[in-house]
């Protein structure tokens, strides 16, 4: 499978507070056409990555500012649909009060590029509607922000929610190979086996059922 890694700085912002972070981008697909995962900061950087392969569709795992805020500078430079799981359209409004994503990014669809098929999970808990993208013939998962390098997604913010995202994860994502790879919003790459055990002893710390 042909995953192409990029990586932009900028801010996210929500609440009144304001961090720089680095973000992840993930291009899957081929050299004839791609999918672009996530929008973040530097669309310029992202078209270069491109080149002059079609862009099937800007997938926004979630609706964060941080990754959705160069989705129409992007949309524009691409001519491709933007995405995003309608339980995040308050989040998109807050940084597109007056244009609409292209089309709702929903559970169980199948999203198609260069040969490469990537289903669509709904892992809410870090915001409602956050979304993962898994490839079961390859063992790899597009996590966005629902699953790191050392743990869960923050939550603590509006409209997130730990015991939330510690169920998605459990019943979800811990349902996936061990050997699966977690491609992360932020950070560097994981596996569902590193990070099975720390989930579910907070699972059990939370008494989550």
């Amino acid at each position: 499978m042909a995953v192409e890694h990029i990586t932009t700085t900028g801010f996210f912002q929500l609440d009144g507070g304001k961090w720089e972070v680095e973000n992840n981008i993930w291009l899957v697909g081929d050299e004839r056409e791609v999918l672009i995962i996530d929008a973040a900061h530097d669309h310029e950087t992202i078209v270069d990555a491109v080149g002059d392969r079609r862009v099937v569709a800007i997938v926004c795992t979630h609706g964060h500012n941080d990754h959705i805020n160069v989705a129409l500078k992007l949309r524009e430079a691409c001519d491709a649909p933007v995405f995003l799981h309608p339980a995040d359209r308050m989040l998109w409004d807050a940084v597109y009060p007056q244009v609409a994503p292209d089309r709702d990014l929903m559970a169980g669809e199948v999203l198609a590029a260069g040969g490469h098929e990537l289903g669509v999970m709904h892992t809410p808990g870090h915001s409602p509607g956050s979304c993962c993208l898994f490839d079961m013939f390859n063992n790899i998962i597009f996590a966005g922000d629902t699953l790191f390098n050392g743990g869960p997604g923050a939550t603590g913010r509006s409209y997130s929610d730990e015991s939330t995202i510690l169920r998605s994860i459990r019943d979800r994502l811990l349902t996936l190979p061990e050997q699966t790879i977690v491609y992360t919003g932020h950070g560097s790459n994981t596996t569902i086996g590193e990070e099975r055990d720390g989930i579910l002893k907070r699972i059990s710390q939370l008494a989550i059922t």
